[in-house]
């Protein structure tokens, strides 16, 4: 079963999704940096890149947002693809929307291909394609549920423009689609008589708060409940619902506990959790994550797990245990882009067939598009998975400003080593100094005074001048400066 709780400050918004009790995914909506995702803006086309085939947009943002011949519908042509040197020019006015959040030092990844989603529907104004969500997989429903919105369209639906039945749209009835049909087709409307009188760059359309994306998105025949903890919020939510999602208004409820929901069921820990390098698996084995900008890696180890039977055995059951914990951790996470995940090294090509079968129905209740390869030559299996938002911990956190973002910091005697050198710098630069004096942190000077007095004495011997220590409190253990007098 599903429970929704969502945690609602002056600050932020946060979702936890919790399956069967455990926390599988949290979205937080900062209102200093809301998602951009959805978001329809007049902009301007700044500069365009034939190498690269795309072009940069002004959207009235801090950094401009990037569009790709591929993401644009102009440049769909029977004869292949146009190039975007045909299609766009600086100073040309574009409507486009946000596929994908600003990440990192990128700007938002635009689109040509517009869209509105609904509670059933997705509405493509531009495209006349009736189409289902791949992840309806009965191929009898997906036949009847095209079906029905093909013969809606025709007789209610817009002049132009087409549809995409989403998942939530399984086992509907045509009578269903017929509301939230109309409601996009509205919504629409309102947009294009913007684009008229309106100057560019400007925000047209933004999708809408995370609650109600909660509503619209993640509510199924598994929810057993939804928790509010804001009565402003929940007001807001139930005025949605009654319009939108008439079947969630039985599920939403308002949290009155003095203790705070996420304390409630014990969310903060596994939060900070979500934060750490290592994941516990139950069994005593372990995984550790690294995140960098352009992959993830996910190691496998045994830990203190020790099987009953042969090692072969504790490998496998270590290898499938991880499998659900690397699904919940991506989710968890929301981590995108590639992954690779080292796996503990297997021999057997049916314990590896097992885990990869394995692997691959645990990330099944996957909101995000998910490929999996077979193991490499190298024993590794690859991810890739849809990356559409900021992951939690560079939402989070910010790079260490001692480590500089390594996870690691100089010792202290390779701190001690560098100031010798730079002293000997000093010296040949001020050979009229009178004396040197060494500012550093705690550990340095302790360094100094203790198993590296030797050197620093012979240094001083060596160029002839007083060297001198002075405790710096405030220094960081890489940090130091060398003073001549």
């Amino acid at each position: 079963m599903q429970e929704i709780l969502i945690n609602s400050s002056i600050h932020e918004a946060r979702v936890a999704v919790l399956e069967d009790g455990t926390l599988q995914e949290l979205r937080i909506e900062r209102f200093a940096e809301a998602s951009l995702i959805g978001n329809i803006y007049l902009g301007i086309v700044g500069k365009v890149l034939p190498g690269m085939q795309s072009a940069f947009i002004e959207i009235g943002l801090p950094r401009a947002g990037f569009l790709h011949v591929g993401d644009m519908r102009q440049a769909q042509q029977e004869n292949g693809t146009a190039p975007i040197e045909k299609l766009l020019h600086e100073g040309q006015v574009v409507l486009v929307q946000v596929a994908k959040d600003p990440i990192g030092t990128k700007g938002a990844r635009l689109t040509t291909e517009i869209s509105l989603a609904g509670r059933l529907l997705v509405y493509l104004p531009f495209d006349s394609h009736i189409g289902v969500s791949q992840k309806i997989e009965d191929s009898a429903e997906r036949e009847r549920l095209k079906e029905a919105v093909e013969l809606i369209t025709k007789t209610e639906g817009p002049q132009k423009g087409g549809f995409i039945v989403r998942t939530s749209g399984e086992d509907a009835q045509p009578e269903d689609f017929v509301n939230d049909m109309k409601f996009l087709v509205k919504q629409w409307q309102e947009i294009e008589k913007k684009t008229h009188v309106t100057p560019a760059p400007a925000l047209l359309y933004y999708d809408v708060s995370i609650g109600q994306k909660v509503l619209r998105d993640l509510v199924n025949e598994k929810t057993s409940k939804i928790l509010v903890d804001n009565p402003h919020v929940y007001e807001e939510l139930r005025s949605f619902a009654e319009k939108f999602v008439p079947d969630s208004l039985g599920l939403l409820s308002l949290y009155q506990s003095e203790r705070p929901l996420f304390d409630q069921y014990n969310l903060e820990a596994e939060i900070q959790d979500s934060l750490s390098r290592r994941v516990n698996l139950k069994s005593g084995g372990y995984l550790i994550l690294d995140q960098t900008e352009a992959m993830t890696t996910i190691d496998v180890n045994t830990g203190g797990f020790v099987g009953r039977r042969d090692f072969a055995d504790t490998i496998y059951k270590t290898n499938l245990e991880a499998t659900h914990a690397i699904a919940r951790q991506l989710r968890l996470r929301n981590l995108g882009g590639i992954i690779i995940v080292d796996f503990i090294d297997m021999n057997n090509p049916e314990h590896q067939a097992g885990v990869l079968s394995e692997l691959r129905n645990a990330v099944k209740n996957d909101r995000n598009r998910i490929f999996i390869s077979d193991f490499t030559e190298l024993g590794l299996v690859q991810i890739t998975r849809k990356r559409t938002r900021e992951s939690l911990a560079h939402l989070m956190c910010e790079t260490c400003p001692t480590c500089g973002g390594r996870g690691e910091i100089k010792t202290a005697r390779t701190v001690c080593y560098e100031i010798l050198r730079a002293v000997l710098r000093e010296y040949h630069q001020f050979k009229d100094a009178k004396e040197f004096t060494i500012l550093a942190n705690q550990s340095v000077i302790d360094m100094f005074l203790d198993e590296e007095s030797e050197a620093l004495a012979l240094l001083g011997d060596s160029i002839q001048k007083p060297i001198k220590l002075q405790l710096e409190s405030e220094f960081l253990q890489e940090q130091y400066d060398v003073l001549v007098k």
